[in-house]
């Protein structure tokens, strides 16, 4: 599945290199960066806490950015410069770890994690990387759902302070993830991706292994769009939404729906149902490459009744077909067109 782009990280305060930060006076990283106070920690007062990238945090006298960001309780807000590093960097690498499966992961995606010395990602993500990976990595840093900035800029930091460094999400890193944001964030502190041999792994993307789960929906032309608006104001994906709905694009819809986003589903199926018929074939995947995958095949005029079951959630990919998307044998299909040109 995508990557939530929904929440913020409003309370934790850690290392933008790992090492947790405490309260009241500045310390000299072993980066050779100043790292400024915090006044919330994720360790005890009295404990250190060793960072892989090669400094230590202790106690309630030390603020410790293991490696040059500044921490504080802002977690989105970029710390650090590349000039609060004097090292060379190592390698920065975004990683799309398929539908969920290892067996969805690419060999490249693999051998990439295989190489890193660094593993970064929402621990949930983190959890879908096989056990000889995970085991063979010197660190794995992980963290609960929200941070992405933050997250983010942590793994930037580890790989500007020496190390190889995987960042990891689900699908694929230039499908709603942290690809982007990381050349972002690599351009906000004057560093190059150049310089971090910075490189993208891609991964199967939501819509497809949900498509196939579905059969044969997006053989022609298709358009993703995400109903999160807390990167994307909702004006402007009701726009989209008319745009493309207009159109004949099968149109895959990821991150339908959530607790504070109940509004953006029921907006987004009356969009549709105002350009398409209302026994459109809809398929709606849960959870697609994981324990708790579910898939079903409905009806556009079916479709708002499923908001408030189980099955559409933040995990869910819908598939919305197009005028000419029909079901055969319980699987949807998608026309490319051949049967204009040819008879079979």
């Amino acid at each position: 599945m995508s990557t939530d782009d929904t929440t913020t990280e409003t309370e934790e305060s850690t290392s933008k290199c790992g090492a947790a930060s405490t309260t009241e006076t500045s310390s000299e990283s072993k980066c050779g960066a100043s790292a400024s106070t915090s006044t919330e920690s994720t360790e005890p007062a009295d404990s250190s806490s060793e960072s892989k990238c090669g400094a230590s945090s202790s106690d309630s006298s030390s603020s410790g950015s293991s490696c040059g960001a500044s921490s504080t309780s802002t977690e989105e807000k970029v710390g650090s410069t590349v000039e609060d590093f004097d090292t060379d960097p190592g390698k920065l690498t975004a990683v799309g770890l398929g539908p969920g499966q290892p067996e969805g992961m690419t060999d490249r995606a693999k051998g990439a994690l295989a190489d890193a010395e660094h593993i970064v990602g929402y621990t949930t993500y983190i959890d879908l990387i096989p056990d000889d990976i995970t085991d063979d990595a010197e660190d794995i840093y992980d963290t609960p759902m929200c941070g992405e900035v933050s997250r983010t800029e942590e793994a930037i930091d580890r790989a500007l302070a020496g190390n190889d460094v995987a960042i990891v999400g689900s699908g694929d890193p230039n499908v709603y993830a942290l690809a982007g944001l990381a050349l972002e964030i690599v351009e906000s502190k004057g560093a190059t991706a150049s310089a971090l041999d910075f490189e993208v792994v891609p991964g199967v993307p939501a819509a497809q292994s949900c498509g196939a789960r579905l059969g044969a929906p997006l053989v022609n032309d298709s358009v993703s769009v995400s109903l999160s608006d807390h990167l994307t104001p909702m004006p402007e994906i009701e726009s989209r939404l008319h745009a493309v709905a207009g159109e004949g694009f099968t149109i895959s819809i990821y991150n339908p729906w959530s607790r504070k986003r109940r509004e953006n589903f029921q907006k987004a199926c009356e969009i549709l149902l105002a350009h398409r018929d209302a026994d459109t074939p809809v398929g709606i995947v849960h959870g697609a490459g994981r324990e708790d995958e579910e898939v079903e095949i409905t009806t556009l005029g079916e479709l708002e009744s499923y908001g408030e079951t189980d099955l559409v959630d933040m995990t869910t990919t819908i598939v919305v077909g197009n005028e000419d998307t029909y079901v055969f044998d319980d699987r949807m299909v998608t026309p490319r067109g051949y049967e204009t040109k040819y008879d079979y």
